[in-house]
C-alpha cells in the first residue's frame, strides 16, 4: 500500500484539540548550535526524488521546492551520489528560494578529487557558496573534513559536518562528534530505527547541530500498519495522518535541528510541513506512539 492511501484516519474527538501535550511546538526555529543562526525544523531531502533528467520533471521539482519555501523551509540537502539530483536543484530553483539553506556532500576519496567534486557540486547547484558541506557516510573522513575546514577558514562555506545513514557506523560518528570541531552531524532517526538515540545527547553535550535523515525510514514505514486508524494521540498532537505523527516523534527529540523527508509530490510536502504545527509529545507519549505503531 502506498503512503496516499496509507494516511491515517482522524481520531475520534479531533474536533476539539487538546492543549499542547510538549513544552515547544513543532514549528519553533531551532537554533544551529555553534551559531545560534535558526533553521525551520523541516527541510527537504532528495535521494530518489530528485534524480531526474526529464524537463517536465525537473519543472514539478521545482513547484515542489517553491511550495517548500512558501510553508517556511529552508534546509535541501544533496549529495554527488544523489544521481541527477544537485544538477536538478541547480535547473529548478524558484525565484522564492531566497532563504535557501544549501546543504551537500563530498562522497569520493582523495583530497584532490573531493576539492574536484565539491567545485563542481557548487557549479551544478549554481550558488555561490554553500551554507553546509558534509562528509558523506564518512567516506575518507579525514581526509575531506581536512578539506571542509580549509574552506570554512577562507570564508567558502558556513558549516561544516559528517553524514551516516541506515543505522551504520554510529561508533566512529560519535567518536568524531566527540573528538572533531563539527557543525553538524546527520543520521537517521524514526520510529522503526531508534539506533541513533545516544547520538543526540552526544549532540547536545558537544554543540552538534542534528539533521536527521530517513524519518519515514525510507518509505518503509508506510504499508498495512499505517492502513488502521490513527490512534487517540493524533488528536492530541493535531495531525491527523501517520505520517504527521512520525514527524512529529522525530522533532520532539530536543537536540534534532532539522528533519529532511524527501518527496516528489505536492500533497505530501504539504502534508510534511503541516507537521511543523501544534504541540510535539512528551516522553510519555513517544513511547505511546512507537507502542501503538508497533503492534498496529
Amino acid at each position: 500500500m502506498d503512503r496516499r492511501r496509507a494516511l491515517g484516519f482522524l481520531a475520534a474527538g479531533f474536533s476539539a484539540l487538546a492543549p499542547p501535550v510538549g513544552a515547544e511546538g513543532a514549528g519553533i526555529e531551532r537554533a544551529i548550535r555553534s551559531s545560534g543562526e535558526r533553521l525551520a525544523p523541516l527541510g527537504l531531502g532528495t535521494w530518489l526524488t530528485f534524480d531526474v533528467s526529464d524537463a517536465g520533471q525537473r519543472r514539478a521539482r521545482g513547484e515542489i521546492l517553491r511550495e517548500f519555501f512558501d510553508l517556511g523551509g529552508r534546509l535541501v540537502d544533496s549529495s554527488p551520489m544523489y544521481g541527477a539530483s544537485e544538477e536538478t536543484i541547480g535547473a529548478a530553483m524558484p525565484a522564492n528560494a531566497a532563504r535557501l539553506f544549501s546543504a551537500s556532500k563530498v562522497w569520493t576519496v582523495g583530497a584532490l578529487a573531493g576539492r574536484r567534486q565539491l567545485e563542481n557540486s557548487r557549479a551544478l547547484w549554481r550558488v555561490k557558496r554553500f551554507d553546509l558541506l558534509q562528509v558523506h557516510n564518512l567516506l575518507d573522513w579525514e581526509t575531506h573534513l581536512a578539506t571542509l575546514r580549509r574552506m570554512k577558514d577562507e570564508g567558502r562555506v558556513r558549516y561544516i559536518g559528517v553524514t551516516t545513514s541506515h543505522g551504520r557506523r554510529h561508533d566512529l560518528a560519535e567518536k568524531i562528534m566527540r573528538e572533531e570541531k563539527i557543525d553538524f552531524v546527520q543520521f537517521t532517526y524514526n520510529v522503526n530505527d531508534r539506533s541513533a538515540e545516544p547520538l543526540f545527547a552526544v549532540a547536545a553535550d558537544r554543540g552538534i547541530a542534528v539533521i536527521v535523515n530517513r524519518p519515514f525510514d525510507g518509505g518503509g514505514l508506510f504499508g498495512a500498519k499505517t492502513a488502521k486508524p490513527l490512534p487517540g494521540w493524533g488528536a492530541e498532537l493535531g495531525c491527523s495522518t501517520w505520517a504527521g505523527g512520525f514527524l512529529k516523534f522525530v522533532l520532539s527529540q530536543p537536540a534534532a535541528t532539522c528533519a529532511i523527508p524527501a518527496t516528489s509530490k505536492l500533497a505530501h510536502l504539504r502534508e510534511n510541513m503541516r507537521a511543523m504545527a501544534g504541540p510535539l509529545p512528551d516522553a510519555t507519549m513517544r513511547t505511546r506512539i512507537v507502542a501503538d505503531y508497533l503492534r498496529a
